[in-house]
């Protein structure tokens, strides 16, 4: 072992020697921290960064995905349930061209019109069918999937087959079954879009035909509710009152200020569609008629008049002019004359407004200058009253009661200030102790310092020193004058004897340097003694 390395583990040894149990124990718990720091560090950052490869892949399409992935040696993490497969970032796009290639995701669950592509050409009438059924369930399927907020979505159609021997044909129903991701609620409007996107990609089917049912079993459309349009009776009705409300509102908040008053909106609407057609007819006497046909007919004969009528006792009695010449005339005519006709359908869009009762409270501290005929007519504006339709407003000033509002800012006021408080609190903790390692970590390092100054030895290799003996090269005499022609110096003065107090403080002194514990606990020791006396 060279030199060096001996002198620096020698001084190491000895350093660590002169620490006591205390010292050590810190200084191994240090070096362990260091060692676990630096490999969480190292094996974080050689960690590569993953990002999504493909999501919301069914189980099929991620185990087939997963496969491709091993065997290509290629490192993957599933999240999601399984549904995500991630993979690091300088891969991502080169594993997406290969698994396209391989047709991945090939999405089991509703392969869509990919179907047909499989279908033989021995295919039955029957086997047709059912494939274009299934596969325009799978488009559905995949189409109302991409609603922001479903994960899954499943379509099933109910088509009625095409026969002459039926009069009255059925029309195709559609039910939809969506789960959608945690935390989230299809609102009405998407509702709404999915029966419209499942009825208009079927032949002849309504958007009343469509039922709509989520994960947790709640009809968000049933089929028939034609009121609705897609189950938006409630939502409606609420946003009316919503938008009357904050009307309503907002005036108010200007007059009186936020807080002094409140609105309440109850609307009725007609939610029903119907259908009215009417046709009228007016006749146009100045217009030449469009078909005419006349018919005459007439007769001349001669012969025997009438032989009279039966008397009493059966005796013929002839009648007034019997006999002569006799005739006939008849005229039939038909007119079909021109007349205009109008034709006119009317369709009453639902949501129609029947009836609403507007209630308006007003504190009284806060509108005693207010005039409460113009305060009611200005709100009436606002919300569209009126009473021939048979709507309802009532004005009132009141005192309000403002003990839970003001309990209310207290106490938020009380959780802030706590919050805040907490906050300083756990700052100044994470401050001391960050300051308390550090004087930790210096008051260690200057002890080290120290104790290895005092343990630093030049080491001398001896042997090094017996060579450079043996090989010494004899050097030629130097020149000079003889001794006897040298000059004679005057004798050394005598040593000074050193004061036996100076020294015992100096040696004092060295050893309060070198072991400052040690003479600390002594002097301590001997106060305490001296104090007993």
């Amino acid at each position: 072992m060279p030199a060096q390395v001996q002198d620096a583990w020698g001084r190491v040894t000895a350093a660590v020697r002169q620490l006591s149990l205390a010292q050590r124990t810190f200084a191994v718990i240090a070096v362990a921290a260091l060692v676990l720091g630096a490999v969480a560090l190292s094996s974080w950052m050689s960690k590569p960064t993953l990002v999504p490869l493909f999501s919301g892949l069914s189980g099929a399409d991620a185990s087939a995905v997963v496969d491709q992935l091993t065997s290509a040696g290629v490192p993957y993490q599933l999240s999601d349930g399984g549904g995500t497969v991630l993979v690091p970032a300088s891969a991502v796009y080169e594993q997406r061209v290969k698994l396209a290639a391989a047709g991945l995701p090939a999405n089991a669950d509703g392969a869509g019109y990919s179907l047909l592509d499989k279908m033989p050409m021995t295919a039955s009438e029957f086997q047709q069918e059912k494939t274009y059924r299934r596969a325009l369930e799978g488009e559905l399927s995949r189409t109302v999937g991409a609603i922001e907020g479903v994960e899954a979505a499943t379509v099933r159609l109910a088509i009625p087959e095409e026969t002459v021997f039926v009069a009255a044909k059925t029309d195709p129903t559609a039910s939809v079954f969506v789960r959608t991701r945690p935390g989230r609620e299809l609102s009405a409007d998407q509702v709404q879009a999915v029966t419209h996107l499942v009825s208009a990609g079927v032949e002849g089917m309504k958007p009343q035909d469509v039922a709509v049912v989520d994960a947790s079993g709640a009809v968000l459309s049933a089929v028939g509710d034609t009121a609705a349009s897609g189950g938006l009776t409630d939502s409606r009705a609420a946003d009316y009152e919503a938008r009357v409300a904050g009307n309503v509102q907002a005036m108010l908040d200007r007059l009186v200020g936020p807080g002094n008053a409140t609105v309440t909106v109850n609307a009725a609407l007609d939610l029903s569609q119907s259908e009215r057609t009417t046709e009228e007819f007016t006749a146009t006497p100045d217009t030449p008629p469009l078909v005419s046909s006349k018919k005459t007919e007439e007769y001349t004969g001669t012969g025997n008049g009438a032989t009279g009528v039966l008397g009493p006792d059966n005796v013929a009695v002839p009648a007034d002019g019997a006999g002569g010449n006799g005739t006939y005339s008849s005229t039939d005519e038909n007119l079909t004359n021109a007349v205009n006709k109008a034709t006119e359908t009317t369709r009453s869009a639902p949501g129609t407004l029947q009836k609403q009762s507007v209630s308006v409270l007003v504190d009284q501290a806060a509108a005693g200058g207010l005039n409460m005929a113009d305060l009611q007519a200005a709100v009436a504006a606002a919300a569209g009253i009126d009473t021939e339709r048979g709507d309802a407003l009532s004005v009132q000033r009141m005192a309000f009661d403002t003990t839970t509002a003001q309990a209310a800012t207290e106490a938020l006021a009380a959780a802030d200030a706590q919050a805040a408080a907490q906050a300083r609190s756990d700052m100044i903790r994470e401050i001391a102790i960050a300051a308390g390692i550090v004087l930790l970590v210096v008051v260690v390092l200057v002890v080290l310092g120290r104790r290895s100054r005092r343990a630093r030895r030049e080491a001398l290799d001896l042997g090094e020193l017996d060579a450079a003996r043996a090989t010494a090269v004899a050097l030629p005499p130097i020149e000079g004058p003889s001794e006897d022609e040298l000059p004679i110096l005057p004798p050394p003065p005598a040593p000074v004897v050193p004061d036996g107090t100076a020294v015992r403080r100096a040696e004092i002194g060295a050893l309060a340097d070198e072991q400052p514990e040690q003479v600390a606990e002594l002097l301590r020791g001997w106060m305490t003694s001296g104090a007993r006396r």
